[in-house]
């Protein structure tokens, strides 16, 4: 089963839920892995201190054009929905950056100028962490396009019975890219009213692609009805509530995963897989 773990903003407690329930799954006898899919900014290394046995490079094909063969006809251009290449009446400029890597315009072009080069965008690294399978996905520093990184992590998943997947924060093309190949979205929000605004654009990604959810409430304090007002209208079942307390607040600062800091959660996360697995089979 592919549970991916989400949520509408950053903040909420996502990598906390992610890492803690993967290695309870672990911990517990389960087959287990952990892939954090957060590829901006991936943070489960800094608890798991996972060994990487391959790093690949990702990259994306990207226009080469042959300035003596280009008739400057503008057809790649008129292509391009993303304004990567700009002709002039002596010259075609590309600009990698904007370049998504579909290849329309070499294939439209009617004199054959354009060709592709790979441009690197990230990478990917595989290997271990406490002996449960780990990869994790790195976008390259002033790079914009998250989505291949994702798609070639999702695509290649461990051969495992749960597969945890640290999704990316907040609402866009990376977080749908990461919901592709989920059996269920685990999402997590905070009782507060940003919180409340983020998770329903969240619920409506995952109802969209025909995705299960469920929901964590992290820092769980003071009520705040309108989340369980909105839970009960929109039948979003609450699987767990991870009450705000100083302690885990503590042990995260200090680069403990919330099973070791506070043992007795890797019981609760094992029953929060299960009501998973309950949701999903209903």
């Amino acid at each position: 089963m592919n549970i991916a773990v989400a949520s509408g903003k950053g903040g909420t407690g996502k990598t906390l839920v992610a890492t803690s329930l993967a290695i309870s799954l672990h911990q517990g006898g389960a087959s287990a892995a952990l892939v954090d899919c957060d590829v901006e900014a991936p943070n489960d290394h800094l608890f798991l201190a996972p060994i990487y046995d391959k790093t690949t490079p990702v990259t994306i094909p990207v226009p080469v054009v042959d300035q003596a063969l280009c008739t400057h006809c503008g057809e790649c251009a008129r292509v391009c929905n993303f304004h990567a290449i700009a002709v002039a009446p002596k010259t075609v400029l590309v600009f990698d950056e904007l370049c998504h890597g579909c290849g329309a315009c070499s294939l439209i072009c009617p004199v054959t100028a354009i060709t592709e080069k790979p441009h690197a965008i990230g990478t990917i690294s595989r290997g271990h962490a406490r002996g449960m399978p780990f990869a994790a996905g790195n976008l390259q520093i002033g790079e914009p396009l998250a989505v291949p990184i994702i798609h070639r992590l999702t695509n290649d998943l461990p051969d495992t019975d749960y597969v945890i997947l640290d999704s990316p924060p907040g609402n866009a093309c990376s977080l749908v890219a990461a919901l592709k190949r989920v059996d269920f979205a685990l999402l997590v929000t905070e009782p507060t009213p940003f919180g409340l605004h983020d998770l329903r654009s969240a619920v409506s990604v995952a109802r969209t692609l025909g995705v299960p959810a469920g929901l964590v409430i992290n820092r769980d304090g003071a009520p705040y009805p309108p989340l369980d007002a909105y839970c009960h209208e929109a039948d979003l079942p609450i699987l767990m509530r991870i009450p705000f307390d100083r302690r885990i607040a503590e042990g995260y600062a200090a680069g403990q995963l919330l099973v070791d800091s506070l043992p007795e959660y890797g019981d609760r996360f094992v029953v929060l897989a299960q009501r998973i697995t309950e949701e999903v089979a209903a």
